[in-house]
């Protein structure tokens, strides 16, 4: 997978609000622009949880032109060439995850990396539930951005990134 260019990374989830958002933004700030990642989900809520937006900017990261947008927007002809497709729903919690196509010659790596939704507690948790969240992908985050995926084959990141579900 050797490239000069960043690995494009879509972030899916159902409502492409909390999760999918977090886990995005993570990327783009704190990789050095070795990935470039995008997020949609497959029933997208049209909205980004205001509580996304509180928390990003409490850390530090950028949220203007955030949106939740359908994944439609990246299996469009023009849009760009996914190498990774990261799941983050809970399908422990009996979420419907959504499943990327697999086209092409060399199709994206696909992974699951299952988050408790932290918009479903009542909203006086959401605070905490949020803060969790952002830890546990922010985790899962740094131990992708410490791997040398630019010199790694196809299996070896897979078995990498299938490792980085336990983190």
């Amino acid at each position: 997978m050797a490239s000069l260019e960043p690995m494009n990374i879509l972030v899916l989830c159902t409502g492409n609000s909390a999760r999918s958002i977090l886990l995005e933004q993570i990327l783009n700030h704190d990789s050095g622009g070795r990935l470039r990642a995008y997020s949609a989900g497959s029933t997208p809520s049209g909205r980004v949880h205001p509580q996304s937006l509180i928390l990003l900017a409490e850390l530090g990261y950028p949220t203007d032109g955030m949106s939740s947008q359908s994944w439609d927007v990246y299996g469009a002809v023009d849009a760009p060439v996914m190498d990774m497709v990261i799941t983050v729903c809970d399908s422990a919690n009996a979420e419907t995850c959504p499943i990327w196509p697999r086209t092409g010659d060399t199709p994206p790596l696909q992974v699951h990396w299952g988050i408790p939704d932290p918009a479903a507690p009542p909203e006086a948790e959401w605070a905490a539930a949020f803060k969790s969240a952002y830890e546990t992908l922010s985790r899962k985050a740094a131990a992708l951005i410490a791997l040398p995926f630019e010199t790694m084959g196809r299996t070896e990141l897979k078995t990498a990134l299938v490792k980085i579900a336990d983190v």
